[in-house]
């Protein structure tokens, strides 16, 4: 992403920084000092907060910078979904409020206030991942071969980025595969596949693979089985689905688990994955024993000649929580050299 030259970008030894991690429900901000160097970083102050009660992020830094007595803060990460534009703002399917960098470090007099992509900074974090923090749902323990890594996870929207081992300094490609156009792999989803398309022309893989994208699969499986919907958010259609008394919301998460799999297994033949696929995001850690359960794994591998390649590469799921934060300060620390 673009960042703008500045004077002195690096912090300087045990300097306090603020890390942030920005998602269309939650914004997720800790303190990290420029001494924490290493993986895992240490973070404290760690607070959550709901961007639907501030109409802005810049009014959430406010709030968490009052909440820091006697710590001087002037610099900050932002890790968040979007687009970065060349006047500093940015475009994002799923934030709530319009998102400026520039104009948010201006107004909070930082002299440093740098954007990465939300999954870019999950791809720094989930990098320095052992076998122990993450559950296994295919592949070997261990990935046989060093080679690139793939971070995905649906949350508002759905998220993805590349980890690229590159010598001391890793190369981490963000992408906007969420964007891209949903594939379906068999007569169900194809039918569903249907359904999402009335009057609309595109359906992007995060209007299924999301939050959303699960209450979207609720109304479509509703749809075909000429059903009321009776559920009304993503949580409602999860919490019915796993306690099994709605057959509609366990027919979606099925749907979607298949569908998860199978865009993992494109994804990981297109950009070359070897070193495992890590799955994070809001809406996964709780699904752990669904997903080990579903056809995930099957969907995974089921990609013709390319099944035995694919039967190689670790596929775990990870816990988000502060990983976002922990990401955008490695990132930061990492690039905050580069003017």
């Amino acid at each position: 992403m673009a960042r703008p030259a500045l004077a002195r970008s690096r912090p300087s030894a045990g300097e306090a920084f603020v890390a942030a991690d920005v998602g269309g429900t939650h914004v997720r901000l800790g303190l990290v000092r420029a001494d924490d160097a290493g993986c895992p970083l240490s973070v404290s102050e760690y607070r959550k907060y709901q961007c639907a009660d501030y109409p802005g992020l810049a009014e959430i830094f406010e709030a968490y910078l009052r909440q820091l007595p006697g710590v001087a803060v002037s610099r900050g990460v932002i890790a968040s979904a979007g687009y970065p534009l060349e006047d500093g703002s940015v475009i994002s399917a799923n934030l709530p409020w319009q998102l400026s960098p520039a104009a948010i470090r201006e107004r909070l007099g930082f002299a440093d206030l740098r954007l990465v992509n939300d999954f870019e900074a999950l791809a720094h974090a989930v990098a320095g991942f052992d076998g122990e923090q993450a559950i296994r749902l295919a592949g070997p323990a261990i990935a046989p071969a060093q080679g690139p890594v793939l971070v995905l996870g649906p949350g508002t929207g759905l998220g993805a980025a590349v980890w690229i081992p590159n010598g001391a300094r890793p190369v981490v490609l963000a992408t906007e595969a969420g964007q891209a156009s949903l594939a379906a792999g068999n007569a169900r989803e194809l039918a569903l596949l249907g359904q999402m398309l009335r009057g609309r022309s595109h359906v992007s893989i995060e209007h299924a693979l999301s939050g959303p994208g699960l209450l979207n699969l609720y109304h479509a499986v509703c749809a075909l089985h000429g059903s009321e919907p009776a559920l009304a958010t993503p949580n409602a259609v999860t919490a019915a689905a796993l306690d099994g008394h709605d057959g509609a919301a366990r027919e979606a998460l099925e749907v979607f688990c298949g569908l998860l799999g199978s865009v993992c297994g494109d994804l990981a033949l297109t950009y070359g994955i070897q070193g495992g696929v890590y799955l994070a995001g809001g809406i996964l850690p709780h699904l752990g024993d669904f997903l080990l359960r579903s056809d995930f794994a099957a969907r995974f591998l089921d990609k013709g000649p390319m099944r035995e390649a694919l039967q190689r590469i670790p596929v775990k799921l990870v816990e988000h929580g502060q990983l976002g934060v922990i990401g955008a300060a490695s990132w930061y620390l990492g690039h905050a050299t580069d003017d």
